[in-house]
């Protein structure tokens, strides 16, 4: 199991360190300069510690496996990592509009591949709960 937490903690440092690439390729500079200026800095605001959290949790799995596995705490922290990777895996399939991804090949394989990694991440913290 602890194979799995090594791939999960490379796969979540590879996506929080992805976000750098966010404003560029998201054009947000012209796009959240039509919101407010409270609007524009939550979302930057939002989005860096969303990579941050992504990189310690990251983090997390690289250096801690071993306890996330087979101690109470770590448990109960897997458990709320699969109930938080699960939701987010929820979202994935009906908070996105399919009109963002259908007909789009590169958007679609994007949505398919984060479908499969929010799957796995869910899976692999739930099973390590209830192992």
């Amino acid at each position: 199991m602890e194979i799995h937490f090594w791939i999960i903690g490379c796969l979540f440092i590879a996506l929080a360190l992805s976000h750098i690439i966010f404003p560029r390729y998201f054009n947000w500079k012209q796009e959240l300069s039509k919101l407010s200026l409270v609007n524009r800095q939550i979302m930057l605001v939002h989005s860096f510690f969303i990579a941050l959290m992504v990189l310690l949790i990251g983090l997390l799995c690289l250096t801690s496996a071993h306890e996330l596995i087979t101690t109470t705490l770590g448990k109960r922290i897997s458990l709320g990592l699969g109930v938080f990777w699960g939701a987010r895996l929820l979202i994935q399939l009906v908070g996105y509009s399919p009109k963002l991804w259908k007909g789009r090949l590169f958007e679609t394989g994007v949505h398919i591949v984060f479908t499969v990694f929010w799957t796995y991440i869910s899976v692999v913290f739930i099973k390590t709960y209830l192992a």
